[in-house]
């Protein structure tokens, strides 16, 4: 078998490692199997010299490798990776598999239905064998971070900054920073390793609200209920017809905001729906947070019964005014994508990273690509070449300017 680099066999280690969070869970972190890779980075880090700093009561991995240079040293820099992965899709058993010089044709990945693999044809690409996701997400993000210390601690005549690394839990179910301490972190600028598409740099997403909406029914015998029953199943679909149509993440890209029903339960007494409440803009997003409550509005008018309760939690805002005034970072990674041999980009990101709540709490972090593809799916898959293009990032902005 042909022998692998370093940096896919460290990723194929990680990802056979099961840390999909819980977002039904109210422990930190939600699931004790993340603790898992946690310990196995601890040790890594210390192996490369590191000093480590592990909170093993929520997860959280912190570590640090001073600059290897006398005299005046430029700032210290970050990066952070998150340790879940995505509980949409299984990701216990993973069973990483890789094709060799895609040539278009494949059981699971199908150009067809994702068009984005025309671009990887005759690139080794790592998938699973379709039961599983398969983890880049952030896993990948991980290895790269890993294997940039790695190169450093083998390359010592090699000038760095210093370097802080983070690896956070439950990130996936908007809980990545919860028990972040900036003070065990020692970098006052960050990136986290989390994105996609090699080349694509990230500094601007949602503005993101969790709408809970309760509605109350009334059950009486179905063969006596006439002006008496309210089915709270009904009523929530009343509710749902209230909301446009043309405004779900299925009909919406780039700067466009939507409305999306994530769950909803219900029987004829009660009905409980959760919506993702999303915009770029502000003035937007919080319009559409009192569109949702008109809409609770409407239901209470029309029974003459305050029969729907909602109540809106904001998640994260938007990291773009917070970076605005840091955009050196976004500068110094485009100058790194070129150098790995890339065309930097820049898309809104149509989600969440814990670089939005940590650069609102004043550690300015955008979000750099992992090469990794069709996240939280079984169809996920990460190109070989956009991994090691991504590592090589990793270092040129670790490295001291020549």
């Amino acid at each position: 078998m042909e022998q692998q680099s370093s940096l896919i066999e460290r990723f194929l280690r990680y990802v056979k490692i099961d840390t999909g969070s819980d977002e039904e869970s109210a422990s930190h972190p939600s699931t004790e199997k993340q603790h898992k890779l946690a310990e196995l980075l601890v040790n890594e880090l210390k192996e490369l010299g590191l000093t480590v700093d592990y909170d093993d009561e929520h997860c959280y991995v912190y570590a640090y490798l001073p600059s290897n240079c006398e005299g005046d040293q430029a700032e210290d820099l970050g990066f952070i990776a998150h340790l879940d992965t995505s509980p949409a899709v299984s990701g216990k058993d993973v069973k990483p598999y890789i094709i060799r010089s895609f040539d278009g044709h494949d059981d699971i990945l199908d150009p067809g239905e994702f068009p984005e693999l025309k671009d990887h044809i005759g690139e080794d690409l790592i998938r699973t064998d379709g039961t599983t996701l398969l983890g880049a997400d952030d896993k990948a993000g991980i290895a790269e971070i890993m294997e940039m210390l790695s190169y450093f601690k083998d390359n010592p005549d090699v000038s760095h900054r210093g370097i802080a690394v983070a690896f956070t839990p439950d990130e996936e179910i908007g809980n990545g920073t919860l028990f972040f301490d900036l003070d065990r972190f020692h970098a006052k600028q960050a990136y986290t390793v989390d994105g996609g598409k090699f080349g694509i740099l990230e500094y601007e997403c949602f503005n993101a609200a969790m709408a809970t909406v309760e509605i109350k029914g009334r059950s009486v015998h179905t063969g006596s209920a006439k002006g008496l029953m309210i089915n709270a199943s009904l009523v929530a679909n009343e509710f749902i017809n209230l909301m446009p149509d043309d405004e779900t993440p299925e009909t919406t890209e780039g700067y466009e905001g939507f409305y999306y029903l994530d769950s909803i339960r219900s029987d004829c007494e009660h009905a409980r729906m959760q919506f993702l409440i999303r915009d770029h803009d502000m003035e937007r997003f919080e319009a559409r947070k009192e569109f949702m409550k008109d809409a609770a509005f409407t239901i209470n008018e029309r029974y003459k019964n305050e029969l729907c309760e909602i109540s809106i939690e904001d998640q994260y805002p938007n990291m773009a005014m917070y970076l605005k005034d840091h955009m050196d970072l976004i500068e110094r990674a485009r100058k790194a994508v070129i150098l790995a041999g890339g065309e930097p980009s820049s898309e809104p990101v149509r989600g969440g990273t814990d670089g939005a709540i940590l650069s609102s709490r004043g550690l300015p972090c955008p979000n750099l690509p992992t090469g990794g593809y069709n996240y939280h799916s079984r169809y996920e898959y990460a190109s070989i070449p956009e991994m090691q293009k991504s590592l090589d990032v990793l270092k040129y902005l670790a490295k001291l300017d020549d």
